[in-house]
């Protein structure tokens, strides 16, 4: 029999015939498969069934992907280890072929019936989840879609995961030529973990930090649309302000551009009002915190805003953000008759700011408010306004900073409105473990509420009418805030918000897992702030009833509070 051989196949290097190219991938895929843990396997499905369940917000179809992906990765990774302890334990079961092909054929047929029922169930709770913080629902038809992303995330952590463990065995097969085995494996592990520091650090923090400040520089230079320069002098970056405009960035000069007029205060509470003072300092404006914080209380002085009724230290997010509702519904409250002082301390957003630089907000909230407290304290007694401070999120981190824990911001201040605090603050921390037993973490009561008060809505202000003495501080917190709720202890420990009874916008199936919970967590972060007023770290009309509290001015009354609530709501 004669065989007829193309030209083209004939030739050296000529490409391989399609049918033998598909051979070759089918068998890639199979060296592959071979190459998983059964053990590890079955462990990853499991957490891929876990990271479907439900968590604080509602996330969209690709953050669900990669949370799921890196679980399947852990999981695999726990199962794979346990097989290894086993084994080192002396347990090394020779299981018969047969044997073998069932477990796989049982693995593969949970897999097929697990996987799209969990995927189907996933879907399902994130609309329920939506519901429950009254964001709109989804087609639900992207979540197939999770699976392919998931299984592509997770087998890429294997593979670098794989490429560690392969450099470290060649390293260990080195020093073997030179000392003894567990001497090599060390050495070999010690490298690793070195090269692997000075990768992420020269690389990605470096790096993609750097390029990030410089990107978010550039962009604090920009103006906000319909921001313009205020033309009154109570306002730093007015033609009277020893700040110029342009050196606010881009957050100042939205800050002191905004705010109620005195016109529109006395519209809204029916008294006469005064021009409400804004003072603010920029990024580029000095050298150190503490030379910005000087230039602020300047501002302070040449505004007369110690001859107000109420001083407010505002510290900021890491790009200078102040909450526009928080501030003016303190202006709103006070009738005009107030200052806010606030500057930026950083161009970066403020999850990138907790990345890079935890000491900075705190070397601004206390260099700000040691500053301006001092020019406060030289005032006759009888004189100084109420001074309070607040800040929302990394702004309520860094505000905190100021003091040693309750004790010193109830001697020190007239109140404090702390908003959406991220659970590494350890002045809340310290405030939280130390709440009367029997109350929840997500609202502790403390001391029954004497001085310190937490709410999630202004219905928890009340506590069932017991009393309320003078200073008054305020921690502002959502059960669903991820920011609030996020910590690396997530991984391994259950917390008390998780054990006790979940917040009425939190889905009461969400269970802590660990691992799990923690990359759940950390993808609704993202979002966090792109829900309703009243859920995650979104924090609307609710600062009126707040201030209302904290302030409790002179012939206030609910009705002054609902006004001001209808104009944050617009």
């Amino acid at each position: 029999m004669t065989t007829t051989v193309s030209a083209a196949e004939s030739l050296p290097g000529s490409p391989a015939p399609v049918s033998d190219r598909t051979t070759g991938r089918l068998d890639g895929v199979r060296r592959y498969g071979r190459s998983l843990h059964p053990v590890g396997l079955a462990v990853a499905l499991l957490f891929f069934v876990w990271s479907m369940t439900p968590s604080l917000l509602p996330r969209a179809w690709y953050l669900q992907a990669v949370a799921t992906g890196i679980s399947v990765a852990i999981g695999y990774g726990i199962g794979c280890l346990a097989a290894w302890l086993v084994r080192k334990c002396g347990i090394a079961p020779d299981y018969a072929a047969r044997t073998r092909r069932i477990g796989w054929w049982s693995l593969a047929i949970v897999a097929a019936v697990a996987v799209p029922t969990f995927l189907i169930l996933g879907s399902w709770w994130q609309q329920i989840v939506r519901d429950l913080v009254g964001v709109e629902r989804i087609n639900r038809a992207n979540y197939l879609l999770i699976l392919l992303i998931a299984l592509a995330i997770a087998a890429l952590i294997l593979a670098i995961a794989r490429g560690i463990r392969a450099g470290t065995n060649g390293l260990t097969r080195f020093g073997l030529r030179y000392v003894p085995a567990p001497a090599a494996r060390l050495a070999s592990l010690v490298v690793v973990v070195i090269l692997g520091a000075l990768v992420v650090n020269g690389v990605v923090y470096q790096g993609l930090i750097g390029m990030a400040n410089r990107s978010a520089q550039a962009s604090d230079h920009s103006t906000a649309p319909n921001v313009e320069q205020p033309q009154i002098p109570e306002r730093s970056g007015s033609p009277a302000s020893a700040e110029a405009w342009d050196s606010l960035g881009r957050e100042g000069r939205t800050f002191v551009a905004g705010g109620p007029t005195a016109e529109q205060i006395t519209a809204v509470t029916g008294r006469p009002a005064r021009t409400p003072i804004r003072v603010y300092a920029g990024r580029e404006s000095a050298d150190s915190v503490a030379a910005t914080a000087d230039l602020v209380v300047a501002e302070l002085e040449r505004t007369g805003a110690f001859d107000r009724k109420v001083l407010a230290v505002a510290t900021t997010t890491g790009r200078g953000w102040v909450n526009s509702r928080v501030a003016s519904s303190l202006e709103y409250t006070a009738e005009g008759d107030s200052a806010i002082a606030a500057m930026q301390y950083s161009f970066l957003p403020s999850a990138l700011s907790f990345i890079a630089d935890r000491d900075t907000p705190q070397q601004a909230g206390r260099a700000l408010f040691e500053a301006v407290h001092t020019a406060w304290e030289a005032r006759p007694e009888g004189s100084r306004p109420k001074l309070v401070t607040f800040g929302e999120s990394l702004g309520s981190f860094g505000g905190q900073g100021a003091f040693s824990g309750a004790q010193d911001m109830l001697a020190r201040t007239d109140g404090a409105l702390w908003v959406g605090t991220p659970n590494f603050a350890p002045q809340w921390a310290q405030i939280t473990a130390d709440r009367d037993a029997g109350s929840p973490e997500r609202l502790p009561v403390v001391d029954g509420g004497t001085n310190v008060r937490f709410a999630a809505s202004a219905s928890d202000l009340d506590l069932d009418g017991a009393p309320w003495g003078t200073p008054r501080i305020v921690y502002w917190q959502h059960a669903s805030d991820p920011i609030t709720w996020w910590s690396f202890d997530l991984l391994l420990h259950q917390p008390d918000w998780l054990r006790e009874p979940l917040g009425a916008d939190v889905d009461p199936g969400m269970r802590w897992i660990p691992f799990v919970t923690f990359w759940q967590v950390t993808m609704d972060m993202v979002f966090s702030a792109d829900v309703p007023a009243g859920h995650g770290h979104t924090f609307g009309p609710d600062a009126a009833n707040m201030w209302a509290a904290i302030l409790h001015p002179e012939g206030w009354t609910d009705a002054d509070t609902e006004h001001v609530r209808a104009v944050l709501a617009e």
